[in-house]
């Protein structure tokens, strides 16, 4: 039997891909002061809201020690700020400054400039199945990590 050659899976082709956007999506977002693995907690917060710490790691799917990472550099760039959580007082909400949220639009726009381009020679139906596709893989995967995990 003779091993399958690399790029006949999709994993290192969806892994291809999502390097590429995020080196792109860098490029965009550096002139703000933003870097691309901020974004996720930008997102969360751009209506003005306010999360945990814990919260935030699980809504973007990374672990505590990496989401205080990001955290205490959106803190050190003034983009975000912690007050004490009312409900637990061991616990400290995270929300956005005015500084970020003033530079988030134009940040998100030049993010999605010409973001079309990936896509080009895609008809409607075929991105409109790649995006399907890609969130049934997202779901078999969360399932496969969560059974690990459980474990």
């Amino acid at each position: 039997m003779t091993d399958p050659e690399p790029f006949d899976h999709p994993a290192p082709l969806v892994n291809m891909a999502s390097r590429a956007f995020l080196r792109l999506g860098e490029r965009r977002v550096k002139p703000f002061g933003f870097s691309i693995g901020q974004l996720p907690v930008l997102y969360l917060l751009r209506d003005g809201s306010a999360m945990s710490q814990r919260d935030l790691a699980r809504a973007i799917k990374i672990e505590q020690p990496s989401m205080a990472q990001i955290l205490a550099r959106m803190e050190r760039d003034g983009w975000i700020r912690r007050t004490p959580d009312p409900d637990d007082g061991r616990s400290h909400l995270v929300s956005l400054t005015k500084a970020a949220l003033a530079k988030l639009p134009a940040a998100r726009a030049a993010l999605h400039r010409d973001r079309d381009k990936a896509l080009v020679g895609f008809s409607a139906t075929e991105t409109a199945t790649l995006l399907k596709l890609l969130r049934r893989l997202n779901q078999n995967l969360d399932r496969i990590v969560a059974e690990e995990t459980e474990a």
